[in-house]
């Protein structure tokens, strides 16, 4: 009998005793537990990242056209890995959250606790132009909904530990335990109660903790900064509003791009393209390469930026507006690089991408305004208010971006101009787009999982869940008697016709026979075909429930046949059984 491991001969055990304790009960040590495991899984996928970065710049030393092939080369090994070894599409790692949580139970493949990591870390390490937030947020979200599957839980629980998960993973990859939290709520859960916040909690702070002693304490970005001062506010609306025009460039060429390439049939060809392309643009614009971070100190703290040896700021120093020039550049095709990076098979996030091009849009806007008035406005103020400014726009979600930047900056001195710039840059952006870039292509097949409790509960709602099939089908060519016979064996009142494969054709009311099904006589001389009435509209079996109650509503019917895209019957869906359904998911969706 082959012997047990250590950990497998404690954890049996352990494991069938925590699934006794209450759940309520044992979610806030298993929130402690996604935490631990998500700090630990960013400080590895940094240190991956610095190291491949610290390896291809030793290699790349003295031969500066390496990085035309480098973010290429790392394209194309997330690719093979995904395609021959995963076998899976990671995606955009928000938007698969959502999606888990909207469509598939909370349930995220197990492979993503670490396949985002690998892809990811090759991707961002040799150069590519995106950002690792997303993917350890896929990351820490798989950790959570495997966790959570594993112990059992419900799927309340399994979707409370996926968002500790992502908090988790957010607070360990930026030392930001509030913005963790805030995160989770704006984007990826839904009216939380407050029981369920102790459990995010704990996760943040045990994966800040991980990252504390791991990397040390001190913030992502530090900086330089002027005090504040209320003469500025001004300029910082203007940079709100400046940064919701920024929001909607970035949003709406990221989903456009997207859409073209991907019509690009070949992966191959896809990859080439997008190698290519990315390349240039980096060998050109050399502060497009990887996350940008090592730009952005400069900006923060006055300095200058360089790239293996070349100076980029102090060849425009003495050209006064060539430098608002280069970095609105660098703002606009920011989006480009991202965009090939992903489409050519990378795996990585927009999350990073966003806080580059607000330090930029930041840093524009106050070095044009000092060209015309020097020295009129903090330039390394104005770097960390964009950032806020933009993800409040793109992501669509204001607290996160304030306390983020905040947290990641040391930057609480700013926090009035941080909420004024957020809030304007929120406003101006909502005013044209509804949905934040991870929810927007959700919300296209209406199953995206919003705030508005009504929305949220019917989106829960599955048809396949909700299909009575208890009523008793009848042949359209069969007599009569045949569907006598069906009436009294059945409790219902419809009966659903059938051709010989099995899609439906209509249905027979008993309403409808009442007056001849006493008279025996024309059981052999009438036929189902004679009765059958057609369906108001039909419902499909993967068909979102906003979609089923707006039938019900425009038909004005109670029952509705369910049928596949064949139009096979599978059932009926009555509208008596949404409503309890929904009443039952609304009560469970709204406790404590």
């Amino acid at each position: 009998m082959p012997k047990r491991s250590a950990v497998k001969y404690l954890w049996g055990p352990s494991r069938a005793l925590l699934r006794k304790v209450p759940e309520k009960n044992i979610l806030p040590f298993l929130a402690v537990v996604v935490g631990l495991c998500c700090g630990l899984a960013a400080v590895l996928l940094k240190l991956a990242i610095h190291g491949i970065q610290q390896g291809l710049s030793s290699i790349a030393s003295g031969h500066l056209w390496l990085w035309l092939i480098f973010p290429g080369a790392g394209m194309l090994l997330s690719l093979l890995l995904l395609k021959y070894v995963i076998k899976s599409n990671i995606g955009h790692g928000v938007t698969r959250v959502l999606v888990a949580v909207s469509k598939n139970e909370s349930r995220i493949d197990s492979h993503n606790i670490w396949s985002s990591l690998v892809t990811s870390a090759l991707t961002i390490g040799f150069g590519g132009s995106v950002g690792a937030e997303a993917p350890i947020v896929y990351t820490g979200a798989a950790i959570g909904s495997n966790l959570g599957r594993y112990m059992g839980l419900s799927y309340r629980n399994i979707t409370i530990l996926l968002g500790c998960g992502a908090a988790g993973a957010v607070a360990g990859i930026f030392n930001a335990p509030l913005a963790g939290v805030l995160f989770t709520l704006e984007i990826l859960l839904f009216n939380i109660s407050m029981s369920s916040i102790l459990p995010l909690l704990l996760s943040t702070v045990s994966a800040t903790l991980v990252s504390y002693i791991c990397l040390g304490q001190n913030p992502m970005f530090p900086c330089t900064l002027a005090s504040f001062a209320m003469r500025n506010i001004p300029f910082y609306l203007v940079l709100g509003v400046f940064c919701g025009l920024c929001s909607l460039y970035f949003l709406r060429v990221t989903l456009s791009m997207e859409d073209h390439l991907s019509k690009v049939g070949s992966p191959c060809l896809r990859w080439a393209i997008c190698a290519l392309a990315l390349g240039i643009l980096i060998f050109l614009f050399p502060p497009l390469l990887g996350e940008g971070y090592s730009s952005l100190d400069p900006l923060l703290n006055g300095g200058d930026l360089s790239f293996e040896g070349r100076t980029v700021l102090s060849f425009f120093m003495h050209r006064k507006w060539s430098v608002p020039v280069f970095f609105s550049l660098i703002l606009l095709l920011k989006v480009f690089a991202m965009t090939f990076t992903n489409a050519g098979g990378g795996v990585g996030g927009t999350f990073g991408p966003t806080l580059f091009v607000g330090a930029i849009a930041g840093f524009v806007m106050a070095s044009t305004v000092n060209l015309i008035s020097p020295g009129a406005i903090p330039t390394a103020n104005f770097v960390l208010v964009g950032m806020a400014g933009l993800m409040a726009g793109v992501m669509q979600a204001p607290m996160t971006a304030v306390f983020l930047i905040a947290e990641i900056t040391g930057g609480y001195d700013l926090l009035l101009p941080l909420l004024v710039t957020s809030a304007i840059s929120y406003g101006f952006t909502r005013l044209f787009e509804k949905y934040s870039i991870y929810t927007k292509r959700i919300a296209q097949t209406g199953e995206l999982l919003t705030h508005d409790s009504d929305q949220a509960v019917l989106t829960l709602l599955k048809v396949g869940n909700l299909v009575e099939n208890d009523f008793i089908p009848v042949r359209i060519d069969a007599p009569m008697r045949e569907l006598i016979d069906a009436v009294s064996q059945s409790k219902r009142n419809i009966f659903p016709v059938l051709d010989s494969k099995g899609r439906f054709q209509g249905y027979v009311s008993l309403e409808d026979i009442r007056k001849d099904m006493f008279d025996s006589s024309l059981y052999d001389k009438r036929h189902v075909f004679n009765y059958v009435c057609s369906a108001p509209a039909y419902v499909y079996e993967n068909e979102g429930m906003e979609e089923v109650m707006r039938k019900f509503e425009t038909t004005g019917a109670w029952n509705l046949p369910v049928v596949t895209a064949d139009r096979v019957y599978l059932g009926f869906v009555s509208k008596s059984k949404i409503f309890n359904a929904y009443r039952e998911e609304l009560r469970d969706f709204s406790q404590d």
